[in-house]
């Protein structure tokens, strides 16, 4: 297909780069619900298709290539084809893939999570991060022999139904085909409110299974907790007897010790994913020894949890590379670069006129276009969400790959080089937004 001369909005550049998506997005239509397999990488018109990636730039199907400010929704702080992940994968692989059996890597990680965790006694390893908020759901009504779970409006969890049964904001439905039984266990508070979450659950205390919830609330924003909210959530659960759970799924990143290290609160459960997996697929959970011999299957009527590829060695061979350099200096530099963004970006709008802010924790940010403080979802969504949109297909255009919902991350291999590449790019767009 033949490139147009002078591309003139946001969408025609898009275009005019991107014909070999265009054509694989058509053909994966008919063959694929809306031509993917997972919603959340879904984008108009349509999607990028990547073909390879090295350090913190991406390439797609028609040679162009970006800086990426994605990293797989965070998953890849290492960025690319990291050198040691690389060679222990290919170790690995030429060992042993998966069997019908555990595998010393396996203890190994579980041993480096409860190092950097101490509030993790024991640990199972999953598939994704679904089926680790999933199993700890499970665990904690099956512990406390209650039903109701607690959770914040914005937040993602996965998308099990209790995950997808969560809407953006308190009184709002939640996903299509959530069966009654689930949406009905369900309170929904809003995140940084102390009060209104106390007098949301104040009818349901006594069948309060867990708490759970996001130490930053990611997909939602990238909104830090307040540390007396958490403080708050700790308290309600020693009093009633719940389980307070953690989903560092995603905040993980922020710190060496994770985000419950970074605001010294110790949860009951702790549901893990992305980094830890060093860019394969990759769940955990863990937390008290109480709760977690529950799955113990040589006591009887443990709960039984299955999984052909639970903490299969590549999987495992790749997390422990990871970890290995994720070292307080090397994410302590990485927050340092993150801050040094977000700063450099509020400048710029500040600059341009432009309503605008950046939320950020340890090496994730957020770009909201509204002039209001952002402490909830609701102050999420009252915010610009279609010129969001329009920096990402600009971004896109100029070299930097971005989420539509203005979220970001940095990984380890960028530098403040690729940091001014991003400002640039989001310079030049602000005079095609609006």
């Amino acid at each position: 297909m033949a490139r147009s001369a002078t591309p003139t909005t946001t969408e025609e550049r898009f275009a005019d780069l991107t014909p070999r998506s265009r054509e694989l997005w058509a053909r994966a239509t008919r063959s694929l619900p809306g031509g993917n397999s997972r919603t959340t990488i879904f984008q108009e018109p349509y999607p990028v298709y990547f073909e390879r990636g090295e350090g913190c730039r991406v390439v797609d199907a028609d040679g162009v290539e970006r800086i990426d400010f994605i990293n797989n929704y965070t998953s890849l702080v290492l960025g690319h084809c990291h050198p040691r992940v690389v060679e222990a994968v290919q170790r690995q692989t030429a060992r042993l893939a998966s069997a019908a059996g555990p595998n010393a890597l396996e203890v190994d990680l579980a041993e480096r999570l409860k190092e950097r965790l101490p509030s993790i006694e024991l640990v199972r390893f999953a598939n994704s991060g679904t089926e680790a908020t999933m199993q700890a759901i499970r665990a904690a009504r099956a512990f406390t022999g209650r039903t109701t779970i607690a959770v914040f409006a914005g937040a993602y969890h996965g998308t099990h139904d209790y995950a997808s049964a969560i809407p953006a904001s308190p009184g709002a439905a939640g996903g299509a085909g959530i069966p009654a039984g689930v949406a009905d266990s369900l309170v929904v508070a809003p995140y940084n409110d102390t009060e209104a979450t106390l007098a949301a659950l104040e009818a349901h205390l006594e069948d309060l299974a867990a708490i759970v919830v996001e130490p930053v609330l990611g997909a939602g924003g990238v909104i830090p907790a307040e540390r007396q909210f958490l403080r708050s959530l700790r308290s309600l659960a020693d009093e009633t007897g719940a389980l307070l759970v953690f989903d560092e799924v995603i905040a993980f990143r922020i710190g060496y010790h994770g985000a419950q290290g970074r605001y010294g609160i110790t949860p009951d459960l702790t549901t893990l994913g992305k980094i830890i997996g060093g860019g394969l697929p990759v769940g955990a959970f863990g937390g008290r020894e109480d709760v977690l011999a529950l799955f113990d299957p040589r006591r009887a009527g443990a709960l039984s949890h299955g999984g052909t590829f639970n903490a299969n060695p590549l999987t495992m061979a790749a997390g422990l590379a990871t970890l290995d350099e994720l070292t307080p200096e090397a994410l302590d530099r990485l927050e340092a670069l993150t801050i040094e963004l977000r700063t450099k970006l509020e400048e710029l709008f500040a600059a341009a006129g432009i309503p605008a802010c950046v939320t950020q924790a340890g090496s994730l940010f957020n770009v909201h276009f509204t002039e209001r403080p952002i402490r909830t979802h609701a102050d999420v969504l009252a915010g610009d969400r279609e010129l969001q949109r329009q920096l990402h297909l600009a971004l896109l255009g100029d070299g930097i790959l971005f989420t539509p919902r203005g979220m970001g991350c940095l990984s380890v291999p960028m530098t403040e080089d690729d940091v001014d590449a991003f400002v640039g790019a989001a310079q030049r767009a602000l005079g095609t937004l609006g």
